[in-house]
C-alpha cells in the first residue's frame, strides 16, 4: 500500500518524530532507520519493517527503487513524502532518500550465544554514548566478533546515531543485556578468557593473547573500568601512548585491539 503526505504537519509525521527520542522509542517500540545502506542491511534480517516514507525525486536510481518494491512485496506500507516532509523528519543536516521505521527486536540473552572454542566477544561496562556503541558494533564485525555485551548502563542501541555509525552492522551481530554478576559467571562457566582494558594494564595489549574463548572488557571514557574488573577475573592490559593524552576514544581503542586479535587468529 502507497500513501502520500505533502505536510509536515500532518499527524502521522508528528508520531513519526518522536521516535526521535528514546522516551518515543520505548513508548510505540519502533525505532527509525536513516538511509538506504542501512535500510537494505535491516531488510537481510527478519526485522519487521512497519513502514519507509520516501523522497521520489530522490529514489530515481536502480537501488532505491529494488529495496522500495522488495518491501512492497514483504507489505511494508510505502509513504511518498514532499521534499518539505523528508527535510523535517531527517536527522541532522542529512536528507536520505528514505526513512523506515521497524518494530523494535527482542533484546537478546547470553543463552542465546552460541559460542565455540574461539569465541571472541566484547563486553561494554557503562559506554552509553550512541555514536560510541554504534562504531563498536560496526568494528566487531568488521573483525569477526561473535557478540557485544552490555554489563551496566542506559544503552540505547536504537539511537539513530548509533544505528548509523553502525552501518546497519547493528542489525546482524548479536547485542545483548546483562547485569555483571549473571555475565561474570556465564564467563567463568564457559571457560573465557577475560582481558579487561585499563589505562594503567600491565600487559602491552600486543602482548595479550587473544586466541580460543576471548573477552575483551572495555569501559567509558569518563570512568573506566569498576572494579568488577580486577585481577581476581580478568587480566589487564592497555594501549602505550606517547602524547599528552591518557587513552583513546572507547571505539578506537576498541578497534586497536579487535584487529589485534583478529591478527594473532591469523586472518591478517
Amino acid at each position: 500500500m502507497t500513501l502520500e503526505i505533502t505536510s509536515p504537519q500532518n499527524p502521522r509525521i508528528k508520531e513519526l518524530m518522536r521516535l526521535r527520542e528514546r522516551r518515543g522509542r520505548q513508548k510505540q517500540k519502533r525505532f527509525m532507520i536513516d538511509g538506504l545502506r542501512e535500510l537494505q542491511r535491516a531488510c537481510d534480517t527478519d526485522l519487521i519493517i512497519d513502514e519507509v516514507y520516501f523522497d521520489v525525486s530522490l529514489c530515481d536510481q536502480t537501488p532505491q527503487r529494488e529495496t522500495l518494491t522488495l518491501l512492497e512485496i514483504r507489505g511494508t506500507t510505502l509513504i511518498e513524502v514532499s521534499q518539505r516532509v523528508m527535510q523535517k523528519i531527517s536527522y541532522g543536516q542529512q536528507q536520505p532518500a528514505m526513512i523506515a521505521v521497524a518494530k523494535t527486536p527482542a533484546i537478546g540473552t547470553l543463552s542465546d550465544l552460541a559460542i565455540t572454542s574461539n569465541t571472541l566477544i566484547i563486553v561494554l561496562e557503562a559506554v552509553e554514548k550512541p555514536g560510541n556503541l554504534g562504531a563498536i558494533v560496526r568494528t566487531a564485525d568488521a573483525a569477526g566478533v561473535q557478540a557485544v555485551i552490555f554489563s551496566a548502563g542506559t544503552q540505547d542501541i536504537f539511537n539513530p546515531n548509533a544505528i548509523r555509525n553502525s552501518s546497519g552492522a547493528i542489525f546482524h551481530i548479536p547485542v545483548i543485556h546483562t547485569d555483571h554478576d549473571k555475565l561474570q559467571s556465564w564467563l567463568s562457566k564457559n571457560t573465557f578468557k577475560t582481558l579487561a582494558t585499563r589505562v594503567d594494564g600491565a600487559i602491552n595489549y600486543t602482548q595479550a593473547d587473544y586466541t580460543g574463548r576471548t573477552a575483551i572488557i572495555m569501559g567509558s571514557e569518563a570512568t573506566g573500568l569498576s572494579q568488577n574488573w580486577d585481577d581476581r577475573n580478568s587480566s589487564a592490559i592497555s594501549i602505550p601512548m606517547l602524547g599528552i593524552g591518557d587513552s583513546l576514544n572507547v571505539s578506537t581503542s576498541c578497534a586497536v585491539i579487535c584487529f589485534e586479535a583478529l591478527r594473532q587468529r591469523g586472518h591478517v
